[in-house]
Formats: structure tokens, sequence, C-alpha cells
């Protein structure tokens, strides 16, 4: 059924829908992150590196080495909420490893502060991230302090 009237409305429509979707192209091809994402926390992984790049509101703020599984081990790949958290906690399943400052992302899972600094930047754990234990404490407080429903762990290859 066309009704003439309607055909104008319509137009008006298109043209809006096209210049929304323009923008958008545009802000993703500058780098610029939409409200959703650029309003928390998020700390990016990356396996191939070893590092954890911090973002709060779309901005780099931190840039840390980390030690992901190592041969034999896995550390899973996606996008986490932060789940549980802990100042300090010992591992059940490695002989009681200390923890600190654990945000558990999936199961038994967790991003934390080790004392086996030496091997930050390179695969060396049974799947969690490890980070350096000032670093650890500083993402704990801004996951804490932002709250986790503001946060994201996201984790690539």
């Amino acid at each position: 059924m066309n009704h003439p009237g309607h055909a104008p409305a319509f137009r008006r429509l298109r043209q809006l829908l096209a210049a929304l979707s323009c923008t958008l192209v545009l802000l993703v091809a500058a780098g610029v992150e939409s409200p959703a994402h650029a309003a928390g926390l998020i700390a990016r992984i990356d396996l191939s590196d070893q590092r954890m790049r911090v973002y709060r509101n779309g901005r780099q703020i931190h840039d840390w080495p980390v030690s992901t599984a190592r041969r034999g081990y896995r550390t899973p790949v996606g996008t986490f909420r932060p789940g549980r958290m802990h100042k300090r906690y010992f591992s059940r399943k490695y002989h009681g490893s200390p923890m600190p400052h654990s945000v558990f992302f999936l199961g038994g899972y967790a991003i934390h502060g080790t004392n086996d600094i030496r091997n930050l930047g390179r695969p060396a754990s049974h799947g969690c991230v490890r980070l350096h234990p000032d670093n650890a404490r500083r993402l704990f407080s801004l996951i804490r302090d932002g709250g986790k429903q503001n946060a994201r762990i996201v984790i690539t290859r």
C-alpha cells in the first residue's frame, strides 16, 4: 500500500539513517569509541606480546608486562566481566600459591599479582594472567573504585 503522504516522511527517515551511518563510520575510522565502550575501564591483554593495556574512558592509562599460559596450558580468549575479587587469595589448585589482588574473570582464571616477576613479559602461568604486585594492586583498585559492572577484560591472541 503506497500512501502519497508517507513518501516524504520515509525519504527523510532514509536520509537521517544514511547521515547517522556515515557519522558512525567516520567515528570508528577516527578511533573514537562509542559511549558504551568509553564510559569505563577496559583491561586488554595481548597474548602475542604478553602485555596488558588499561584504558579508562577510552584513553590508555597503563601498559604493563604480563605472564599468561605457558606451553601445555591455556589462557582463555574473549571478553569477560570481572567476577570475584580478593585482596588476599591462595590457590586451592596449585599448592596454596599466593594470588594477591585477584580479579577472577572465568571460573578459576584470574588476573593477579605474582612474586615471579622475572618471568613477566613471557608465558609462565597455568592460565591466569600474572602482573607485578604493584600493577595488580592498581588494577584491583581501578576496578573496585569504578565498579565491576563498568569494567571489561579483553584477551586476544
